[in-house]
């Protein structure tokens, strides 16, 4: 061990070794195969984050470690292997996607990278390597529109994290939600525009967001007001009234409560309300991922036809939309004015 790295010494640098700007996507992470063996490190890493289950140690951990991590991996590994792409993960495959979209609409002297929350590539590794790369100035941009604690915080900590380990520490900016920003809601508006346009309109148009424990928003999480903001913004641009769209939330598991209406109930009860033909898009992700191409593209569809449901059709998240990618650059450049020498006019 060299006595720099013993002692926790960094080499000087000066300002203009250490002074470019980087940009750092945040997502949730992924197992790198869909075998048992490779999603029980994730799921342990991720249900072992006291952001996401909010309970003491002393009661979750006998049950997950007892009951969830024996039990989960088998099924979540079968859901993967429904989904998986050619290419590997959803989720990793649209993240790189938008990571390498960002860096061909912005100047190369700005470093891209992306990284996990919970897999590879890791957090440390991508904070030491732009590090490395002579980045004094970061921009950290969690890839949830919507801000929950459970996710967009969870995403920062790890990154806040590293910064406390840094004697010179880099300087840094965090976006924590982008639910109402006007290129977002633009290139939804429209993907749902053209799915439709080829498709077909169904009865219904369904903005499925992941769900939170109730409790998580009593205690101040403004995740659901946001969902519902975003759906309105959307459903507005597109000419619907409020009896042409729902929101719901889908992804519940455990005792607790969680905020309602249900995605999976609506399945079974809407075409008993007369609503035989659906349409389902999941804001609430930028990537499709096993939750929105497994949870509601496979299951959901066979759960709403179990219920007497005609039609059902699955609207794709924004993944590598060129539209969408723009409006990340955007985005990205509203939170960078200052930095890089950038007029608001030129973002229009």
């Amino acid at each position: 061990m060299s006595l720099l790295n013993q002692f926790n010494i960094e080499p000087e640098i000066s300002f203009e070794q250490q002074n470019k700007i980087g940009v750092l996507l945040l997502n949730l992470g992924t197992p790198t195969q869909a075998k048992p063996e490779a999603v029980k490190p994730f799921l342990r890493k991720f249900l072992s984050d006291q952001r996401v289950v909010e309970l003491p140690k002393a009661i979750w951990y006998p049950i997950l470690h007892g009951i969830v991590l024996p039990l989960r991996p088998k099924v979540v590994a079968e859901n993967y292997e429904r989904v998986w792409l050619k290419e590997g993960s959803p989720l990793q495959v649209f993240t790189e996607k938008q990571t390498a979209g960002l860096r061909e609409r912005l100047p190369d002297t700005v470093f891209i990278e992306y990284a996990m929350t919970y897999g590879e590539p890791s957090v440390p590794q991508m904070v030491a390597k732009l590090k490395a790369a002579g980045v004094g100035r970061l921009l950290v941009v969690p890839l949830y529109p919507q801000y929950a604690a459970s996710c967009t915080a969870a995403a920062v900590d790890k990154v806040l994290a590293e910064l406390a380990k840094q004697r010179n520490q880099m300087s840094v900016r965090t976006v924590s939600r982008f639910f109402n920003h006007e290129g977002y809601v633009n290139a939804l508006a429209n993907q749902i525009r053209n799915y439709r346009a080829q498709h077909g309109a169904g009865d219904k148009l369904m903005f499925s967001f992941h769900g939170i424990p109730l409790r998580q928003h009593k205690l101040g999480d403004p995740y659901p007001h946001e969902c519902h903001a975003t759906a309105k913004l959307v459903a507005e641009k597109l000419g619907l009234s409020q009896n042409d769209y729902i929101v719901s939330f889908q992804s519940q598991f455990g005792k607790d409560k969680w905020i309602e209406p249900s995605t999976q109930a609506l399945f079974k009860s809407l075409p008993k309300q007369g609503v035989k033909k659906l349409d389902v898009i999941c804001p609430g992700f930028v990537s499709d991922c096993l939750e929105t191409m497994e949870e509601i593209a496979i299951a959901g569809r066979e759960e709403f036809h179990e219920a007497g449901g005609e039609a059902y059709n699955y609207i794709p998240c924004l993944n590598a939309n060129a539209e969408w990618l723009d409006a990340l650059t955007d985005l990205v450049k509203e939170n960078l004015l200052g930095w890089l020498k950038y007029d608001l006019v030129d973002l229009k």
